[in-house]
């Protein structure tokens, strides 16, 4: 088995405490990184992110916990150097991703459509990733744009990986499924890349037309036999699914940063342990969870799952062994850690010019355009399985924005809550102002609003579906607008704990057959999140995007002599 030991790098001082980075390490740690043992061994070195999210920006809102403190972490120019220290002395080093390094990103990489952050990526040096579920968030279209390039934009330098995107007609790729790092000198690691087999149901429907997610174990295991067939026999799977650090000891020998857990649940774990012994170590991510775990394969051996948060905020450093007379990664010698991104370094003058190249005349302006003033914080919820007041504004903005009869009629408004990326922060930047850059990033997708018919029972079932099912292992609360409301009974079984006869508009019960006009976003419309009852609504009438609906409403509502409150909780009665 493997086992666990800390070690710590200085950071600078934050406040009035000095602070320690914590990295995790699994295993015993090489005293000759980078140099040759004898002829026939080389000391591998990996560098891994996930889920950057386009946080090409330094934010002060984007922290990580070091020692009870959270410290201002993540930041192009800080990753990069970050990386730039780590790979020194390192010969035999590589850097790699496992998904969603753009969607859902703030201002200034999403108004560019990402390209800030791919280039970014670019110059620090990344030389291959996955694809996640948020690379599809625009389309395959547009994601093939992002890898190939435009007559303006350079592309990917990278290649973006997906084994298990497949043409549902021809059943191929319609990605490059692996990539082989060619070290020299006998060297070779071969690179599987894929995404969840969920993304189909967590994307928005009209961009992956044409398109299936397979399993992601019977994906790697076909894939690491065709490596080996080519004499590729080292195998690192970058794959966009993870899992959750638990209190309890799960067998699993696992340690976060934050000391969250020693155990592991989640998704990854009955993948960890069927994929192929072929693969020595998975790259994971999409939970935003971090993690470096030995998780044993399907023989029983102890083998590396690692995860790096989000944001940009931590990295992996994954050291192992190559032996080159069996072309195999010694599995007893691969060890690992994640190190907090920390502000204490110089920032990397190549990524500070990227930044200024998009942030030059006119994008203050647009930026910092003040659309309303708000009284106190309104905030998401601590997961997505609550009601929180922040999504009740914007089930509220969309409601407003589509209750007129030429608008769309609704009556009712619904809300994803993973669609709400960002807090409305009363501190930040002029107290109680609220610019048009933090109004886009609460949200960032450009999803339409639309209004659509549903049944009282179609509705019900939609609430239904809030629950976890075959088709999604989490709860995720909808969050609704003023006037409506139901109770979610707790002490029930299965999806009797939505309370048929609960549901009121305006304190008059649904009924059953009588049509409802409800408006959703058109992610939540195309059956997003494992909501398919809403793909039922119809008479569709599509209407602003959503973003540019919560500005007006911010605007027609927050005023500087009357700035927004939170809305009050408790549409949602919880019994539990």
């Amino acid at each position: 088995m493997f086992t666990i030991r800390r070690k710590r790098r200085a950071v600078a001082v934050v406040g009035a405490a000095a602070l320690a980075a914590t990295s995790l390490a699994v295993g015993a740690w090489s005293a000759n990184a980078g140099q040759h043992h004898g002829n026939r061994d080389v000391d591998l070195q990996l560098l891994a992110l996930n889920d950057f999210h386009g946080h090409v920006e330094a934010s002060a809102s984007d922290t990580y916990p070091v020692d009870g403190v959270n410290v201002p972490a993540g930041g192009a120019e800080y990753l990069a150097t970050h990386l730039e220290q780590a790979r020194e002395g390192e010969r035999y080093s590589t850097t790699v991703a496992a998904g969603d390094l753009i969607g859902a990103s703030p201002f200034l990489s999403a108004v560019y459509d990402d390209e800030p952050t791919i280039e970014a990526l670019n110059a620090m040096g990344v030389e291959v990733s996955s694809v996640g579920n948020h690379e599809f968030d625009a389309g395959f279209d547009e994601l093939n744009r992002i890898i190939e390039g435009d007559e303006d934009f350079e592309g990917a330098d990278f290649p973006y990986l997906g084994a298990n995107v497949v043409d549902e007609a021809t059943g191929e790729p319609v990605l490059d499924p692996y990539w082989v790092k060619d070290f020299g000198r006998g060297v070779k690691v071969g690179f599987i890349g894929m995404t969840l087999e969920g993304t189909g149901d967590i994307v928005s429907q009209a961009g992956i037309e044409g398109l299936d997610f397979l399993d992601e174990v019977e994906t790697a295991n076909r894939y690491a036999k065709e490596l080996r067939r080519q004499g590729v026999n080292s195998i690192v799977v970058l794959l966009h699914e993870g899992g959750v650090p638990v209190a309890e000891d799960t067998g699993h020998d696992c340690e976060s940063l934050d000391g969250a857990g020693i155990g592991m649940s989640g998704p990854i774990v009955d993948i960890a342990e069927t994929m192929t012994p072929l693969v020595d170590i998975l790259v994971t991510g999409h939970t935003h969870n971090e993690y470096v775990c030995s998780v044993p394969d399907p023989a029983g051996n102890p083998r590396m799952v690692t995860s790096a948060s989000s944001y940009g905020r931590v990295f992996t450093e994954i050291d192992a062994t190559y032996d080159k007379r069996t072309k195999d990664i010694v599995r007893s010698s691969v060890t690992g850690s994640n190190t907090v991104v920390t502000r204490d370094v110089d920032p990397d003058s190549d990524q500070s010019d990227i930044i200024e190249s998009y942030t030059g005349e006119g994008y203050d302006e647009v930026a910092n355009r003040l659309i309303c003033y708000i009284a106190e914080d309104i905030k998401r919820g601590a997961t997505r399985a609550e009601e929180f007041p922040l999504g009740s504004l914007i089930a509220d903005a969309q409601l407003w924005s589509t209750a007129g009869a030429d608008t769309g009629g609704a009556q009712i408004a619904l809300m994803n809550p993973g669609g709400v990326r960002q807090d409305l922060i009363h501190s930040a930047g002029t107290p109680g102002e609220v610019t048009y850059k933090e109004v886009f990033e609460v949200q960032p997708f450009a999803n339409y609003v639309v209004t659509l018919d549903l049944t009282g029972a179609q509705l019900l079932e939609a609430l239904r579906q809030q629950l976890p099912s075959a088709a999604r292992s989490t709860t995720l609360q909808l969050q609704v607008s003023e006037g409506f409301t139901y109770t979610w009974d707790k002490t029930k079984t299965g999806t009797d704990q939505i309370v048929a006869d609960s549901l009121k508009l305006n304190g008059e019960p649904i009924v059953a057959d009588q049509t409802y006009r409800v408006t959703v976003n058109s992610f939540l419309a195309d059956g997003g999140d494992s909501f398919t009852a809403f793909k039922a609504g119809t008479n569709r009438l599509f209407g602003a995007l959503d973003v540019d609906a919560f500005e007006d409403y911010l605007a027609e509502f927050g005023t500087q002599a009357a700035p927004l409150e939170a809305p009050e909780l408790g549409r949602v009665t919880v019994i539990s």
